[in-house]
C-alpha cells in the first residue's frame, strides 16, 4: 500500500479535496495531512512518504523533494515576475484569474480559466469556472504558460498561472505549482477536477481530456 503526505497551508479545503481525489482514484492509499509546522519540528518525516504533496509555498528551504526548484521560483513572487518580464517579455502585475495547466508526462492540457470575485460582505475571493475568454487571449495564455513551464523544466503536476489584464494585454501575476484555493471551483464542474488531475500527474496516470460537466456547460 502506497503512502502520501499532503502538506497543507492556511487553506484547508484544498487538502481535503486532494485527499478525496486520492481516495476516489486509489482507495487503498494511506493519506496523511500535516501542517508546515509539523515538518519544521520534524514530527513527520516526508522521506517516509512514497509521494510528497505540498499544497503551500511555505516549505522549509532545507527540504529536498522533486519539485523544490519550481516551488522556490513560485515562492519568490517578485523574482518570478522579473524573470517573466525579462526572459518571456510579458507584462507583469496583479490579477484575479487563473489558467489551470495540467502538465502530464506527455505534455500540457489547458483547462478552462477560473475567475475570482471578492465577496461583498467578507471581502474574501469566491471562485468560478469557466471564465470565457476570446480565442486570441486563450492562445496568448497557452503560449505563456507553455514557455514558462518549459523554462522551469517543470515536472508533471497541476499548475495554476495567475494573471490579469493591462489594457488589452495579459499580465503575469504568479505561478502556483499545485491546485491552490481557486482549484476548488473545478470540483463538480470540470471532469476530472483539478485535484484528481494533480494526483494523476504525480502518479503518471494518463489524462486524455479535460472538459466542463455538460450540466454546467
Amino acid at each position: 500500500m502506497s503512502k502520501v503526505l499532503i502538506v497543507a497551508g492556511g487553506e484547508k479545503d484544498s487538502a481535503a479535496s486532494l485527499s478525496a481525489a486520492i481516495a476516489q482514484s486509489d482507495p487503498l492509499t494511506e493519506v496523511n495531512i500535516c501542517g508546515v509546522s509539523e515538518l519544521d519540528s520534524g514530527a513527520i518525516a516526508p522521506g517516509g512518504a512514497t509521494i510528497f504533496c505540498p499544497l503551500t509555498l511555505d516549505i522549509p528551504e532545507n527540504l529536498v523533494f522533486p519539485a523544490q526548484d519550481v516551488f522556490r521560483f513560485c515562492a519568490n513572487v517578485s523574482g518570478a515576475r522579473d524573470r517573466v518580464s525579462q526572459e518571456l517579455l510579458c507584462p507583469v502585475g496583479g490579477g484575479n484569474f487563473w489558467l489551470p495547466v495540467v502538465l502530464t508526462a506527455k505534455g500540457p492540457l489547458y483547462a478552462e480559466v477560473i475567475g475570482g470575485e471578492p465577496d461583498k460582505q467578507s471581502g474574501e475571493l469566491s471562485y468560478s469556472q469557466p471564465v470565457h475568454l476570446s480565442d486570441v487571449w486563450r492562445q496568448e495564455l497557452y503560449e505563456l504558460a507553455y514557455r514558462l513551464l518549459n523554462l522551469l523544466n517543470a515536472p508533471p503536476a497541476t499548475y495554476l498561472m495567475q494573471f490579469g489584464f493591462v489594457g488589452e494585454r495579459i499580465c503575469f501575476d504568479q505561478l502556483w505549482p499545485f491546485p491552490a484555493a481557486p482549484a476548488i471551483a473545478s470540483v463538480g464542474v470540470q471532469v476530472p477536477d483539478l485535484f484528481l488531475c494533480h494526483w494523476y500527474c504525480l502518479t503518471n496516470k494518463p489524462i486524455y481530456d479535460i472538459e466542463i460537466n455538460s450540466a454546467v456547460a
